[in-house]
């Protein structure tokens, strides 16, 4: 009896601790592109494995910015894919700078990843140097044809032989 009543304290101490803890890692479907922009959206699928074997469902990863200051930028929740263990997020880029990003896996931890820079917003130029150029080259084209073509009119023709 007494075995029984150690066994059944033993088992209501340890099966806690062998349930509890655990770790996940996060894997990412894609790095965030070199040419971010301030305001761009950096879409990307989170694979999110229990132990780094088991895909993790019936969590909710977050993805939180911080500014090189370490202010907040942003929080964006992951959501279900459909594929098990599979979440899809959009991280936008408040602003230019150097920004750091973490995943909160849902489970048990924070995913630290390196800092990507983001650029200003590009502003698109207001002179259309494409076409303009097209047509430059199009009318330089057309002069050299016209000054082939006078030259081959008007060049001297040989006299006519007489016998």
């Amino acid at each position: 009896m007494k075995r029984l009543l150690l066994a059944l304290v033993a088992v209501a101490v340890l099966a806690p601790a062998a349930t509890a803890g655990g770790w996940a890692t996060v894997g990412l479907g894609s790095l965030p592109p070199d040419d971010l922009e301030a305001g761009s959206i950096w879409a990307v699928d989170l694979k999110i494995l229990q132990h780094g074997v088991r895909p993790l469902e019936g969590v909710v990863p977050v993805v939180r910015l911080t500014d090189a200051d370490g202010a907040a930028g942003g929080e964006f929740a992951a959501t279900p894919t459909g594929k098990p263990g599979v979440y899809h997020a959009e991280i936008r880029f408040p602003a230019a700078g150097t920004w750091r990003y973490a995943i909160d896996d849902g489970f048990t931890q924070t995913h630290t990843f390196k800092p990507v820079e983001v650029g200003p917003v590009s502003t698109p130029s207001s002179f259309p140097a494409l076409p303009v150029g097209g047509i430059a080259l199009a009318v330089a084209f057309a002069a050299a044809l016209a000054l082939f073509l006078r030259r081959t009119r008007s060049a001297p023709q040989p006299a006519p032989l007489q016998g």
